[in-house]
């Protein structure tokens, strides 16, 4: 094997990690874990629906991220005036073609994971996967793109949020629970925030191909109005669920999230544009998982220490 080819296959790996977005990652992870906290809690944890969940979270927002890599590129969002990271279908790092069928296998392998999640909750996980996964591909793709029609912040809200949650809680206990819906607003408040300083660093490109997002509708000063509502509401509603679950108070422990929060809105409100502003995706992504990690961990431990 020649130095030539060993290169090839290097940059061709680095291009499939480069579409992947590993940093999105863990708004697909956040939810799994707080909707398995509740339900180590309340006594009914599962073990296979919980990894299930986790592979096939993952796996529809790897898929969601080639979709969107893909039709990005035919619909003219992503063009060399891009700020964002790379986009690998732009770039020309690979192939239309590739990135199309790769994202068909990857929904596909997701769908597998789905099917004993399906056998285990009924219809209502079946509906759950199927909208999950239309959605991927219909956020920047089909005849009605959500993203281009000011509708993705509402699709991350539910999906990444209360949908996300609260499915992984009932697949493994069976059961509903009003607690797990509200507590899917932490991940899905801040995932919202998310997408929201990403349309407003695209805002400009986006306009320019009809991409009708918030910040495109409404203006810079209406998107950071928003990031700055969601970040902190989305960081108040573990106190909404301990005033209703006292002996989970540990779960408070996820309010440490708030000093960085409060510098994120800072540098939101003083105005920065552009690439700047991937500093700012990548603090909030932290935020999210540390959010997460520490709320459901507060919830698990919490009943135990009064015990």
């Amino acid at each position: 094997m020649n130095v030539n080819h060993l290169s090839k296959l290097w940059i061709q790996r680095s291009a499939w990690l480069i579409a992947i977005r590993p940093k999105t990652l863990g708004a697909a992870v956040a939810p799994v874990l707080i909707g398995t906290s509740m339900a180590i809690s309340d006594g009914l944890f599962h073990l296979l629906s919980c990894l299930l969940c986790l592979f096939a979270a993952v796996l529809i927002q790897i898929g969601t991220n080639f979709s969107n890599d893909y039709y990005d590129f035919f619909k003219g969002a992503d063009t060399a005036e891009r700020l964002g990271p790379k986009r690998v279908t732009q770039s020309g790092l690979l192939a239309p073609d590739a990135v199309k069928q790769l994202f068909i296998i990857v929904f596909g392998l997701a769908a597998l994971c789905g099917l004993f999640l399906v056998l285990r909750g009924g219809w209502a996980i079946l509906l759950i996967g199927i909208l999950s996964i239309a959605s991927g591909i219909l956020y920047t793709g089909g005849p009605f793109p959500l993203a281009y029609h000011g509708l993705g912040d509402v699709f991350v809200l539910l999906f990444f949020g209360p949908i996300a949650v609260s499915g992984t809680y009932y697949v493994q206990t069976l059961q509903w629970s009003e607690l797990a819906i509200l507590a899917g607003f932490i991940p899905g408040l801040t995932s919202t925030a998310l997408i929201a300083v990403n349309n407003l660093r695209d805002a400009p490109t986006d306009a320019k191909v009809a991409k009708q997002t918030l910040a495109v509708r409404f203006g810079e000063n209406f998107v950071r109005r928003e990031i700055q509502f969601t970040l902190i509401l989305g960081a108040a509603i573990p106190i909404l669920l301990v005033a209703n679950q006292p002996n989970h108070w540990p779960a408070l422990l996820s309010l440490l999230a708030l000093w960085p929060i409060f510098s994120v809105i800072k540098i939101i409100l003083s105005g920065t544009k552009g690439r700047e502003l991937n500093i700012v995706l990548g603090t909030i992504g932290k935020i999210l998982l540390l959010q997460s990690l520490l709320f459901s961990v507060g919830w698990i431990v919490g009943p135990a220490i009064l015990d």
